[in-house]
């Protein structure tokens, strides 16, 4: 019977430490979630490849070509006068230009042929033993074919440098107070460039370049009788600046 009641007690003890342990709860660890770092997507590179043609406006300046005259009777030099002013070519002109262009990453290259007119001239008065010359130069068009390669700062614009061959035809003017002689000549030599282009939408872009254009020295002669030739030396160099539009296709 003592046995019994001991067992009895014992079972409740028991029970009643297990009971305890439950009504205290056990807690799980809890580990801290894991945040996962932002994904930030690169901003997609605008399509700048394929075909384009446009239009520009600009204006010519900081020509340096000096004034210097030869008097040649039979082929053989009888006179010479040098350092007698300059023709500063100058003046607004227009274009129009088309090309195409290649697209790797974030570089755009490829060629364009350009033509531009306008009214690129000046003109100076020289004095040579007490006679006066109006010596005129201007340009009648220059035609070019050159390569950018460009760079795209962002999605929407793009700066670059060109690098190409011109070819240009000149009218070159001497006037006496009686009377003017006029000879025409054509001239290739090369250009340099830089400039930027903004992307307006998809298809449509205005950009603003600079070039510089070199055509080297050109001899130009006239025949005034008596076996007498007046030789001059040209030097139309020039730098143009010009805005215009793109229209890609």
């Amino acid at each position: 019977m003592r046995y019994s009641s001991f067992l009895a007690i014992s079972a409740l003890g028991l029970i009643s430490g297990v009971s305890g342990a439950l009504a205290g709860g056990y807690v799980a660890p809890v580990a801290d979630p894991v945040v996962a770092a932002p994904v930030i997507e690169a901003a997609p590179a605008s399509n700048w490849a394929g075909g384009y043609a446009g239009g520009s406006i600009g204006y010519a300046f900081g020509s340096d070509d000096e004034i210097g005259l030869d008097l040649l009777e039979g082929g053989a030099l009888i006179d010479r006068a040098n350092d007698l002013g300059s023709v500063d070519l100058k003046g607004l002109n227009a274009g129009l230009h088309a090309g195409y262009r290649w697209q790797r990453g974030n570089w755009v290259f490829g060629p364009e042929l350009w033509v531009e007119g306008g009214s690129i001239d000046a003109s100076d008065r020289v004095s040579v033993d007490g006679v006066n010359f109006d010596v005129e130069s201007s340009v009648n068009y220059i035609a070019g074919l050159q390569f950018k390669t460009g760079y795209t700062v962002d999605p929407q614009t793009l700066v670059y440098g060109t690098a190409g061959v011109v070819h240009g035809d000149f009218d070159y003017k001497l006037g006496g107070s009686d009377n003017s002689i006029t000879e025409s000549y054509s001239e290739t030599g090369y250009s340099l460039g830089l400039g930027v282009e903004r992307k307006l939408r998809d298809n449509l872009s205005v950009f603003a370049e600079w070039q510089y254009r070199n055509f080297g020295k050109t001899e130009v002669s006239y025949d005034i009788g008596d076996d007498q030739t007046i030789l001059t030396r040209a030097t139309p160099e020039h730098h143009n600046v010009k805005v215009g539009v793109n229209f890609s296709f």
